[in-house]
């Protein structure tokens, strides 16, 4: 019986040495893989640092954008406000405009006696004065060719003093 007591003994030994080097294998993988772990999280530290100054100067890009397009955004307000002032103007002006016409056009219905009585006066005195061109013509001598230069320049003279 001791014999078995030795014989279960060394059983357990061998099967603890086994044990004992499954375990050592496993503790030795697991260094390699936590080796593989560090190193690849010593990476992605580098590439996330490699991000996070990316995304800052991306934010600080964005920014600056955003301000010029709010400074500019507020520039093109003011040109719309002058636009819009602009057509105010012209529309006041088109109102004017069309007050003035319609004066005038009422005016013109008022008055249409009274232009009418002008134009007729106008083409009385024309025909009259035309008459008297005439009479004076008529009246008047022609002058000969063969005058001196003196009597020339009296009638230059006289011509001159009638404008």
């Amino acid at each position: 019986m001791e014999i078995i007591l030795y014989l279960s003994v060394a059983v357990i030994a061998v099967a603890f040495f086994v044990l004992v080097i499954s375990l050592m294998k496993t503790l030795k993988s697991l260094g390699t893989t936590l080796d593989s772990v560090s190193t690849t999280l010593n990476g992605l530290e580098g590439q996330l640092q490699g991000i996070t100054k990316e995304s800052t100067e991306l934010l600080h890009k964005t920014n600056l954008l955003a301000e010029d397009i709010q400074k500019k955004s507020e520039d093109l307000n003011t040109v719309v406000y002058a636009v819009r002032d602009v057509g105010h103007s012209i529309q006041n002006l088109n109102t004017s405009v069309k007050k003035v016409s319609t004066n005038i056009s009422s005016e013109l219905e008022r008055n249409q006696g009274r232009i009418s009585q002008v134009v007729q006066w106008g083409n009385t005195l024309m025909e009259l004065r035309g008459k008297w061109k005439e009479r004076k013509a008529v009246e008047q001598p022609p002058v000969p060719a063969t005058d001196d230069i003196g009597a020339r320049e009296k009638m230059i003279k006289r011509a001159r003093s009638y404008n």
